[in-house]
């Protein structure tokens, strides 16, 4: 049986693929996907699912630092400082900046700077005494304004009023008591220092009133009342205020020849201050005195004083001698002040009453 012929002959120029070499195909002709190395490929697919997982997973929220706490009974929390009298909760952060600013206060005064005295002209600031002289040689003066004021002078009028609250742990002045108020200040210039750095280190707050009841003098008052204190300073100030209300008006002070001194109304048993219950006419009471405590015993607290009662009353200076002042509540200090300046005349009042 004869094999069958090729259709074509072979070619002479083509050879038949060796069996030990495969032919490989170029690089450029692969697709891009097999060009990529699969180890590299699955890395980066690893690395970016544990950043979607981190992101996915809820942020740890850092333990703060616990400390342990214990009761110090040896240590009282409560403090009084005693340098202005203020008591604050040791430890609480509030309470001990209070104090801190206070305290400052209380001791050195209030700074009055630039930007008050360029409001004086518009907030009605007047000035009635230039370059007073004190007892230590320092110098100052003393302004008068009424308590309405704005701007600068209105937000340091709160601060000092605030201050002298808690200095004397006296409740705060009532609007009503305020819209029949001036202000007077005492600003000390600073040695060396031009006159628009001063400090408020005094202040007097006076106000318009129609009745004050007169002080009992050391003469009038029986052993019993002179040795034996009173039961409370709450019902002093009630009993007080209850016969200023409705006592009958007189024009004289009563003395022991008339009345009794069992009749007398206490105001400060620590002090011996009682008065006689009959309210008499008095047109100026003083129900704010402060002067800062590096500043006492200068003659601040009476050169305010005076300023206060010469001008108060235009064109009428008042004479506290002749019961023309009145006080309310004087505390130790501010007895020895109404003593020592209304020479015995000084009267004490109720400081809301209507006119």
């Amino acid at each position: 049986m004869k094999t069958a012929a090729p259709s074509s002959p072979p070619s002479e120029l083509t050879s038949p693929p060796s069996p030990s070499h495969k032919r490989k195909r170029p690089l450029t002709d692969r697709p891009p996907d097999v060009n990529t190395p699969t180890k590299r490929l699955k890395r980066a697919l690893g690395t970016l699912g544990s950043k979607l997982k981190a992101d996915t997973r809820p942020a740890k929220t850092k333990q703060p630092k616990l400390t342990q706490l214990h009761f110090s009974l040896d240590t009282p929390v409560l403090r009084t400082c005693p340098l202005c009298d203020l008591s604050y909760t040791r430890g609480a952060p509030d309470d001990e900046a209070l104090h801190k600013a206070h305290c400052a206060r209380v001791q050195r005064g209030l700074e009055w700077g630039k930007e008050e005295e360029r409001e004086t002209s518009r907030a009605g600031v007047e000035e009635l005494e230039g370059n007073v002289k004190l007892k230590n040689g320092a110098r100052g003066r003393i302004i008068c304004f009424r308590p309405d004021v704005g701007g600068k002078i209105g937000a340091k009028l709160n601060i000092l009023l605030e201050t002298i609250r808690l200095a004397l742990s006296s409740p705060p002045l009532s609007p009503a008591v305020l819209q029949r108020c001036k202000i007077y200040l005492f600003l000390l210039s600073s040695p060396g220092v031009a006159t628009t750095r001063e400090k408020i280190v005094g202040c007097v707050v006076a106000q318009r009133i129609s009745k004050a009841m007169a002080i009992a003098r050391a003469s009038e008052l029986s052993p019993d009342l002179s040795s034996s204190p009173s039961s409370s300073q709450t019902q002093t100030n009630s009993a007080a205020s209850s016969q200023l209300t409705h006592a009958a008006p007189s024009s004289s002070p009563l003395t022991n020849s008339s009345r009794s001194t069992t009749d007398l109304l206490p105001v400060d048993s620590s002090t011996n201050l009682y008065v006689h219950p009959t309210p008499l006419p008095t047109p100026l009471g003083i129900p704010r005195l402060f002067v800062s405590s590096a500043h006492r015993r200068l003659g601040i607290a009476s050169r305010l004083l005076s300023a206060a009662a010469a001008t108060f009353i235009l064109g009428c200076p008042l004479d506290p001698a002749r019961g023309e002042v009145a006080f309310t509540q004087p505390t130790g200090m501010g007895k020895a002040v109404l003593e020592s300046w209304g020479r015995g005349g000084v009267r004490i009042y109720e400081e809301e009453q209507d006119l």
